[in-house]
């Protein structure tokens, strides 16, 4: 099956074409992924690429909306995905126990993310999450700083030198909660670190509990290569966010979109080398978010509010980069979708991208 955005079919054409319903997946046969006969990918599905059907948990009789973790792990089982990075929130023992059961089963992977603890009473509840995905098999835990993004979070530098007083403190809360249940802890490069912030993090701690979850995309939107980002945060890295992006020129600055694989700007055959150079047992998560494209306002003076020393050469540099790699295929969008259309389209830029990383890049248990 080709790729829909290499083959440049329109948001347009691609609506009509869904809309036509058939059984199973209730797609034409075009749109279908077929796992039999296909080889599992050893590539798994990070939560954030289902992010509408999460949402919207009662827009399609076709494409229900998760209702917890196992169901998404096993919808992700069915389309051939070898695991998954999915939120531990309000677990229990019992729902833990079926999540192993079924993921032993099906002899699939499971990361887990989780929230870091904001202050000592939130300790708690981080305690539990920790001790049930490890009861569940996971051995990685995926977590974030910022839940935003730092050019739209922060209108004073003050103010992101307060973010990183607070992050400092939460995963100092995290550590010895890590260290009794041998559990990973790996922090992504979240639209919040830079790479040199996010390697004086690490440095901090000098723990072998703490590393990255390394997003290959997210730093493009603080002017930094992605080459330069992933080779200098891989030795660090526990896990992955794998990802192709579209970039494309817009007033303020440029537009920023998650593509199916291999419709987007990266070497990701070289990505994928980088990372298992060092760390041969890493784990590749697709993170394919299918929303509207996002501003990156880099030519408006609020952006540099937390940017402020950062060398001449290396701004100019990263924009001579993102003027070479503009995208010439419409980036993603789900402008004047209906939520059915939203949930149909998520899933084949998923589906997409799974047939893309077992034809092309050999990601294959």
């Amino acid at each position: 099956m080709k790729n829909h955005f290499a083959t440049n079919l329109s948001r347009r054409d691609f609506v009509q074409k869904s809309s036509v319903m058939g059984a199973g997946m209730g797609l034409m046969p075009e749109l279908i992924f077929q796992p039999a006969g296909v080889k599992r990918s050893s590539m798994g599905v990070a939560g954030s690429s289902y992010s509408n059907r999460w949402r919207l948990s009662d827009a399609s009789k076709k494409f229900p909306g998760f209702e917890n973790a196992l169901q998404m792990l096993q919808h992700c089982e069915s389309i051939g995905a070898g695991g998954v990075q999915v939120s531990t929130r309000n677990w229990t023992r019992d729902f833990s126990g079926k999540v192993r059961e079924f993921r032993e089963k099906k002899e699939l992977y499971l990361e887990g993310s989780i929230g870091l603890p904001k202050d000592d009473a939130d300790t708690e509840r981080f305690k539990s999450e920790v001790e049930y995905a490890r009861e569940a098999g996971a051995d990685i835990l995926r977590t974030a700083c910022l839940s935003g993004r730092r050019y739209e979070n922060f209108e004073t530098g003050q103010a992101f030198e307060e973010f990183k007083k607070n992050s400092i403190g939460s995963i100092q809360r995290a550590i010895p909660v890590l260290e009794k249940h041998r559990m990973k802890l790996a922090i992504e490069n979240h639209k919040d670190w830079r790479v040199p912030d996010l390697l004086a993090l690490l440095k901090l701690y000098d723990s072998e509990w703490i590393g990255v979850n390394l997003d290959t995309g997210n730093n493009i939107s603080f002017l930094e290569d992605p080459m330069y980002v992933i080779e200098s945060l891989a030795p660090y890295s526990f896990t992955t966010h794998i990802k192709d992006m579209g970039i494309q020129s817009y007033d303020d600055g440029f537009l920023l979109s998650e593509v199916p694989l291999g419709a987007g700007q990266l070497d990701l055959k070289k990505v994928i080398e980088v990372c298992r150079t060092n760390n041969p047992a890493i784990k590749f998560n697709l993170e394919m978010i299918t929303r509207n494209p996002l501003k990156v306002p880099c030519y408006t003076e609020a952006y540099w509010v937390t940017f402020e020393d950062l060398p001449a050469s290396e701004v100019a540099g990263a924009f001579k980069w993102i003027r070479d790699h503009q995208s010439t295929a419409e980036l993603p969008s789900v402008e004047g979708m209906s939520n059915e259309e939203k949930l149909i389209y998520e899933e084949q830029n998923i589906i997409d991208s799974f047939n893309y990383a077992i034809e092309t890049l050999n990601l294959v248990n």
